[in-house]
């Protein structure tokens, strides 16, 4: 996919979902992006991976347009991974593929933390029958939990497990600031 279909996909997106950024219109959110080409490397390895990103928003002190991933459920393309390097190496047997945080680090994405989880689905529903990695203070983290997050009843849920856990319906979104 190259630059022009990939802005194509993403303007289609911003219009058909202008519940999730009302404020903001595409003419600034493409001049955001053609300023900083390098990031539609990384907007591509969210769509390729099922982000499905979109616009939630944009930062009121810097002006940086907010992209996130808004697919329905957890990424398909980022499922069955564990939480860290850590808990990857912890495991002995059936280890994943991979693990979350270098996932992340290699799209070039923020993993969302909970305040951002709960943010975004304040806009509509998203995890209804995934779940999702959420950032897991170091605090949890360093007695060996990690954090997830779906909603479910019509609420968000924050849950702990074991950080070198994976599950199939478990994956993980992610953020940018352009």
């Amino acid at each position: 996919m190259d630059k022009d279909e990939l802005l194509k996909i993403l303007q289609k997106r911003f219009e058909e979902n202008r519940g999730r950024h009302t404020d903001i219109d595409w003419d600034h959110v493409y001049s955001r992006l053609n300023e900083n080409s390098t990031l539609f490397s990384v907007l591509l390895k969210m769509e390729q991976s099922g982000g499905e990103p979109d616009v939630i928003g944009q930062e009121a002190d810097k002006g940086r347009i907010i992209f996130c991933d808004c697919s329905a459920e957890s990424p398909k393309e980022r499922r069955s991974l564990c939480y860290d390097s850590e808990a990857l190496e912890s495991r002995k047997e059936h280890k994943p593929v991979g693990n979350v945080l270098d996932t992340a680090a290699e799209i070039g994405i923020e993993l969302l933390d909970e305040e951002q989880y709960r943010n975004l689905q304040a806009l509509e529903p998203f995890d209804q029958n995934t779940s999702s990695w959420i950032k897991t203070p170091d605090s949890i983290r360093k007695l060996g939990g990690a954090i997830f997050a779906d909603y479910r009843y019509g609420t968000v849920f924050i849950y702990h497990n074991g950080a070198e856990s994976y599950y199939s319906s478990r994956g993980f979104r992610g953020i940018i600031r352009i």
